[in-house]
């Protein structure tokens, strides 16, 4: 019987507990204050009244909050829930300053915080390094609730979400690390080595353990179609289990496992996800996350003793010293060296003063002193923590809104007032001219029409004027070109939902494509010009050279296939961006002049932008032809798919719209609408089978085999590996040591060698029938320059093993190749020497 009244005491305290949450929220929306820290107020306000009226609140006080509930239960919600929503390509993009304030700056706010708390209080030196890992753990629920209130810049979201979600993992082990460190009472040169090993191995031990349960989890979510009770279900335990096993049984990071999962499950993961689940998905992990977040911030002000708190006034004065002055020495001397490093973006004043003042303490830092256990500042470290949480939730917390708006941060730029004054402007016009219809379709007296149409004209003229006004005050040619552009932005966007939705984009490109014209549309707000880092960048086509060449150096043939289907698949993906892009061109020139019309755009910053897309439309083209020329086969099916793809969903519009009348029983179209989609997500994306060759055509175009025996071609061509090479790839990299010869079959091939400043110089082009890498497949020797596909290419790979089976039988080969060696080299010479052609 006691155990059902605690079961029934804990259902009733977190009943009442949501019931205070959900009035506290309606609150905090009416008075414009931050939920989290109303919550604390809230839970303070009811700890003092149990106090006052005991035997009624008093079974919420006695409610102690563990810290295994914190980290086990509601931590996984709240990091999955908060990194599954980050956009991981905008997180890449700033993924520099974000390690860095979440690793080496936390490791530096430790230091800080633990030399000034021993100096200045009886704390010594190695416990209070404990206590400054816990305060540099940063909470910024609250803030990040206020950005998306006040419409505050994408990146700023991105900089102080990313920061908390990584140095929650790094103040996690780091504090467990020094803590064992504290209680073993001394500190040597092989300790502070052993705890940096251990800090690395835990931290990227737990990145390592989530992203391959997020690949087993995204694995079985491919195969489950529509159903959101299943879906929704896998990524519950993939945030819980990945925790659990990092933490509990693997002792690496959870923290950073959960990162890790959510990441990989919200970017990769995120096209295994049915597009019908989507929302459901969601909502659901809001939900969970408002849930966690009530209960923490409620439970964390019932525990707070005021008392307690104001008789260590004397020492936490000097903790919340120092933890301001390690957060500004992070702050403002980390983040300005990290925006002087090569590639990386600056990180402005405002943004840093808001980053500092907006790194409030919570949940994390109480549950982690709460876990202290027998250590012997435990119970000191509780009142500090607690104190230092309650100052930052307060004083930062409650004025960081304030901040914002002095420093400018929360005034929309020009493009969105434009657009806030014009949807003004268009929505009384559209008002006031379906009042006749509507007087008609209603039937309302005249007198009141006569009296609404007074009103929206009245309307109608002030719009217009503020409109006019704010035109003449802020707008130049160059302003309304990007506002124009940004219109132009939002007609792509719909373009690719349309397109995404009926299957004719995958997830993938589609969240590529909306990725890129979201950081293209924020250069254009904030900066005023279009961003100079293209969507597929230098860094990003080196990454993939360089997985592509260690997969197929380490496998050893093994997973020749896998590296092959990578090509493929951007192969297609190349074009299939491309087709998006170019399609996306002309739905904009299509209706630029209807868009400028709305805003009275003027025509020299209309052909402006007409010209760029015009500019785009072209390039894009280019690519789509490239394909065309060298995969017809591809090209054919994609647009057949496309066909298919588009009577399937006229049928399925068909049905729908005869369900509606009553025409069709539901039932019945209920069975014809799921078959239709069936056969819709089969045509879904492209089909890579139709960028292989046929060897034999291959052959036939090489100059080299024209002497090949006939009984030898069945040989040679067992032993041709087919590759499908992306634009832009390297085949062959100067300086690099292989054996294998490359016979293009489909494409166009630059050779380049560096000079002596380090610069690329083009030596030839070659085309379908030619071939690469005869010097080091003949001689063994490094590589003398680089070859990269121009076009998407279809090569062959022939190593040299399997060469030497043929030179006994066919003696002429090698020396065909030698020969096209030496004639290529005296060219090359040639071409450095003075004007002159590299033949093929």
């Amino acid at each position: 019987m006691e155990h059902t009244s605690n079961v029934i005491d804990l259902v009733m305290a977190v009943t009442f507990l949501l019931l205070v949450a959900a009035g506290v929220l309606a609150f905090s929306k009416w008075i414009k204050l931050p939920f989290t820290v109303l919550l604390v107020v809230i839970g303070i306000a009811l700890s003092e009244l149990a106090h006052l009226t005991p035997g009624y609140l008093s079974p919420l006080v006695e409610f102690h909050i563990s810290p295994d509930v914190i980290l086990f239960v509601f931590l996984p919600t709240l990091i999955f829930e908060s990194s599954l929503h980050l956009e991981a390509r905008e997180l890449r993009r700033n993924l520099l300053p974000v390690l860095t304030l979440a690793v080496p700056g936390l490791l530096v706010s430790t230091v800080i915080i633990g030399s000034v708390v021993s100096l200045l209080t009886p704390i010594d030196f190695s416990a209070a390094l404990v206590l400054g890992a816990i305060l540099s753990a940063t909470d910024p629920v609250a803030v990040i609730s206020l950005f998306k209130q006040l419409g505050a810049p994408r990146r700023l979201t991105i900089l102080v979400e990313g920061e908390s979600l990584f140095n929650d993992a790094t103040a996690i082990v780091a504090s467990q690390i020094l803590l064992a460190i504290a209680v073993a009472g001394y500190v040597s040169t092989q300790t502070i080595v052993a705890g940096v090993g251990d800090f690395f191995f835990v931290f990227f031990g737990g990145a390592l353990v989530g992203w391959l349960m997020a690949l087993v989890t995204g694995f079985f979510l491919g195969h489950v179609e529509g159903d959101p009770l299943i879906e929704i279900s896998l990524t519950t335990i993939l945030a819980y289990f990945s925790f659990l096993i990092a933490e509990h049984t693997l002792h690496v990071s959870g923290v950073m496992a959960t990162v890790a999962a959510a990441l990989t499950i919200g970017g990769w993961g995120r096209s295994k996800i049915s597009h019908s689940v989507s929302e459901y998905l969601e909502n659901f992990w809001e939900y969970l996350a408002f849930v966690a977040n009530a209960l923490i911030f409620l439970l964390v002000g019932l525990q707070i003793d005021l008392a307690a708190v104001a008789q260590s006034w004397s020492m936490l004065v000097w903790v919340i010293m120092a933890m301001l002055l390690a957060r500004a020495v992070v702050i403002f001397a980390f983040v300005p060296l990290v925006g002087k490093l090569p590639g990386a973006e600056v990180i402005d004043r405002k943004f840093q003063a808001v980053m500092y003042w907006g790194g409030l303490r919570g949940a994390i830092a109480l549950a982690i002193a709460l876990s202290l256990g027998d250590f012997r500042h435990a119970e000191t470290f509780v009142v500090l923590v607690t104190g230092a949480v309650l100052f930052t939730l307060i004083v930062p917390g409650l004025t960081i809104e304030r901040l914002i708006k002095v420093l400018g941060l929360n005034r929309p730029p020009l493009a969105d007032r434009m657009a806030l004054a014009e949807a003004h402007l268009n929505a009384q016009h559209k008002a006031l001219s379906n009042l006749p219809a509507l007087q008609q379709e209603i039937d309302f007296s005249p007198r009141i029409a006569a009296a609404l149409e007074a009103r929206y004209q009245l309307a109608v003229d002030d719009a217009e004027a503020r409109y006019e006004s704010l035109r003449e005050a802020e707008l130049d040619l160059e302003q309304e070109c990007d506002l124009l552009m940004l219109r132009c932005f939002s007609v792509q966007k719909a373009l690719y939902h349309q397109m995404f939705a009926h299957g004719h984009l995958s997830e993938k490109t589609y969240r590529n494509m909306v990725y890129s014209l979201n950081v293209e549309g924020d250069s254009l707000r904030y900066h005023g010009a279009l961003p100079h880092i293209p969507p597929r960048s230098y860094l990003e086509r080196w990454s993939r050279n360089t997985w592509m060449r260690f997969i197929q150096r380490a496998g050893f043939g093994l997973f020749d296939n896998y590296a092959e289907s990578i090509r493929s698949h951007s192969t297609a993906r190349d074009y299939e961006l491309a087709w998006a892009g170019y399609h996306g061109c002309l739905r904009v020139l299509a209706n630029i002049d209807e868009l400028s019309q709305f805003s009275h755009t003027r025509s020299a910053a209309v052909d402006e932008v007409r010209s760029k897309f015009q500019r785009w439309s072209e390039g894009a083209r280019r690519k789509i032809d490239a394909v065309v020329e060298q995969f017809p086969e591809f090209f054919n099916a994609s647009q057949q798919r496309l066909a298919e793809r588009t009577m399937l969903h006229s049928q399925r519009n068909f049905i729908v719209t005869q369900r509606r009348s009553g025409a069709i029983p539901n039932s019945v179209a209920s069975a014809l609408l799921e078959e239709l989609d069936e056969q819709i997500r089969d045509l879904r994306g492209y089909d890579t089978t139709h960028l292989k060759i046929d060897a034999n055509e291959l052959l036939r175009k090489v100059p080299v085999f024209a002497d090949l025996p006939e009984e030898e071609v069945p040989r040679i061509l067992a032993c041709l590996t087919q590759r499908t090479v992306p634009a832009r790839q390297d085949i062959i990299q100067e300086g690099a040591f292989d054996e294998s010869l490359y016979l293009i079959a489909r494409g166009s091939v630059r050779v380049l060698r560096r000079d002596e400043a380090g610069r690329e110089i083009e030596l030839a082009v070659l085309a379908a029938g030619d071939f690469v890498g005869e010097s080091g497949f003949l001689t063994g020797e490094a590589r003398s320059a680089t070859c990269r596909a121009l076009t998407p290419c279809a090569i062959y790979e022939l190593k040299r093993r399997d060469l030497n089976t043929f030179l006994e039988t066919c003696p002429g080969l090698q020396v065909a190749l030698e020969r096209a060696m030496r004639h290529r080299t005296g060219d090359v010479c040639m071409l450095e020497d003075g004007p002159g052609t590299v033949p093929g």
